[in-house]
């Protein structure tokens, strides 16, 4: 058995012959009527229920617009992705399916995949995600991309002094300037591996000895760089520079290569009390219009269809499954290099 966030998880779905749900044929259904048949079953059903971790402030806006859109109502629960992935299993445990829609972190997903408590599903938007976006079985695709970048401080930082590549921020110039999140063991893991693990790991020795100062939280690193606490963040969202930016903040982002995103995904549930409702509302997020709403909030959609200077860069995505497969090993490694073998809080951005 596998543990996720306290939870055992049910054995893997994948390899296993699996009962594909009661929704399978509609949310898998691709016929010239489609759009007719959802628009009539949703408001028939009249609701909708999404779990996110998307916070409020930029939820909410994409939920008004789908209301307005389509005269539905979407009932909104917010919470951190490890919260989400919580509630949702234990509710499904105790025999209660209230969620129609899922969207959270990748790792999250990917438990309530192994769980299943997801449905593969079919979206006429599909022809604009990247195939990075999903995962081999479907059962859910990426609306969204949090990519770590380097922030600096435009005050702080000379142009010629900002580091073009990981190895830069070893310089001795760097020492105890740079911020890291203190949770981002999963970043730690996608650059070890991509280095080649002794040299990554090696590498991430080097770092350490650099006394970098751990922060909680994205939000937090981008605006402590914002107000010259930190000239440097080597773990940053670029959409949260990019808010700070817009706002007049001294501060700029660039992506270092190889540059990792985590996916934050969506999904249809499985047992969905609303199944018109909820493909309506992922393809709703999924589209051309959904997405650039989460353009406008300043995030990274996933869709090709919208112009986004947030993601013009070569990038690789944070694989779910290893997160879940492999989370003690490096976990593990990272508490033992950058908090003195303590478990690191972890924030919810």
């Amino acid at each position: 058995m596998a543990l996720l966030f306290g939870l055992p998880c049910a054995a893997q779905a994948q390899g296993t012959a699996q009962d594909k749900g009661k929704h399978h044929a509609l949310f898998t259904y691709q016929g010239p009527d489609r759009e007719q048949r959802l628009l009539e079953g949703a408001r028939k059903e009249g609701a909708i229920v999404v779990y996110t971790s998307l916070n409020l402030k930029d939820s909410v806006p994409i939920t008004d617009a789908f209301e307005k859109k389509y005269g539905l109502k979407v009932s909104l629960w917010r919470a951190g992705s490890e919260k989400v992935l919580h509630r949702t299993v234990t509710e499904a445990r105790a025999g209660r399916f209230s969620p129609d829609v899922i969207e959270t972190n990748g790792p999250e997903m990917e438990a309530m995949y192994r769980e299943k408590l997801l449905s593969e599903f079919y979206s006429p938007a599909f022809k604009d995600i990247p195939a990075v976006a999903f995962p081999p079985h479907r059962h859910y695709v990426a609306d969204r991309f949090n990519f770590f970048v380097l922030g600096y401080n435009t005050n702080l930082v000379k142009p010629e002094d900002v580091p073009k590549s990981y190895q830069d921020l070893l310089h001795p110039r760097w020492q105890g300037k740079i911020g890291i999140e203190s949770g981002d063991s999963d970043w730690f893991a996608a650059v070890t591996k991509s280095m080649g693990e002794k040299e990554g790991l090696e590498y991430f020795r080097k770092l350490a000895a650099t006394q970098p100062q751990m922060r909680t939280g994205h939000t937090l690193m981008a605006e402590l760089l914002a107000a010259g606490e930190l000239p440097l963040a080597a773990t940053v969202y670029n959409h949260n520079i990019e808010r700070l930016t817009q706002k007049g903040a001294p501060v700029r982002w660039i992506p270092l290569g190889p540059t990792f995103g985590r996916p934050n995904a969506i999904g249809v549930a499985r047992h969905a009390p609303h199944p018109h409702g909820a493909l309506l509302f992922t393809d709703f997020m999924l589209s051309r219009e959904g997405q650039d709403l989460i353009k406008q909030r300043n995030r990274v959609p996933a869709s090709t269809a919208v112009e986004t200077n947030l993601n013009k860069f070569a990038y690789k995505m944070i694989d779910p499954v290893i997160v879940l497969d492999e989370s003690q090993k490096w976990e593990r490694l990272w508490a033992q290099l950058f908090h003195k073998g303590q478990a690191p809080k972890k924030a919810d951005d």
